[in-house]
């Protein structure tokens, strides 16, 4: 195997990762190469911190070696390198997976997620766009938004994902303002029934919305018998540690 083939290769292996974590077998699908090319090279990418094993004989998932190196690469992944910390903290205190996400051409941009050590978890959503009405980290970006962006967004037709999705312009207003006073807001399988999922923004000095910090578990067990206001606060307090770092 040649050298570019190589480098070719292993960035087809970490795009196949930024799906999700999966499994050599799985991999070698999702970037259509031999499993034995596939092992070979998780195990030079483990080496250098690009990719880490979640347990032995376990899926694999993209190291925070990457988070280090594309701070260069731009605005979004230096938010990423800034936010990590935070994000395994918001994690390690709900026990449930935690992201940040960007506005990116009209729709949600997931930039990086810290999963949960549980038996049950959320698919990572890492690398991945949502529609903005549908998730919590949406409203979160759309009310950083000047009145006639938002308008513009919510006078198309919006899709719905469950029975429970929210499309009415109006309660999608309402629910914005509600960020406005409380900071946070829940969403309750609107986009995934068997998904819950709770999102503040992120707000600099100027009033500019420039990223969302949320956090989502199953909805048999998140929120489950905590108290909801108690997590929003919390997701809300680490947006604003996040602001304060980046000011």
């Amino acid at each position: 195997m040649s050298g570019v083939q190589s480098i070719e290769r292993a960035f087809s292996l970490l795009r196949a990762l930024a799906v999700g974590p999966a499994g050599v077998t799985e991999l070698a699908e999702r970037a259509e190469l031999p499993k034995s090319t596939v092992a070979r090279l998780l195990a030079a990418l483990e080496t250098e911190g690009a990719v880490e094993q979640l347990e032995t004989g376990g899926e694999y998932r993209l190291g925070s070696a990457l988070a280090d190196l594309a701070g260069a690469a731009g605005p979004g992944y230096n938010l990423v390198t800034a936010a990590r910390p935070h994000l395994v903290e918001l994690t390690s205190l709900t026990g449930e997976t935690s992201g940040l996400s960007v506005l990116d051409n009209g729709s949600v941009y997931y930039l990086d997620h810290v999963e949960a050590e549980e038996e049950v978890m959320v698919r990572s959503w890492t690398g991945e766009h949502v529609p903005l009405h549908l998730v919590p980290s949406g409203l979160a970006l759309l009310s950083g938004l000047p009145d006639t962006c938002l308008d513009r967004y919510l006078t198309q037709r919006l899709e719905k994902t469950t029975p429970h999705s929210v499309t009415a312009p109006a309660a999608i207003k309402a629910r914005i303002s509600e960020i406005g006073r409380q900071g946070y807001l829940w969403f309750h399988q609107e986009f995934d029934e068997s998904i819950n999922s709770v999102a503040s923004p992120v707000v600099t000095t100027d009033g500019s919305v420039v990223a969302a910090v949320h956090v989502h578990g199953p909805a048999f067990r998140f929120p489950g018998t905590n108290n909801e206001a108690e997590i929003g606060k919390l997701i809300g307090e680490t947006a604003q540690r996040l602001t304060g770092q980046l000011q």
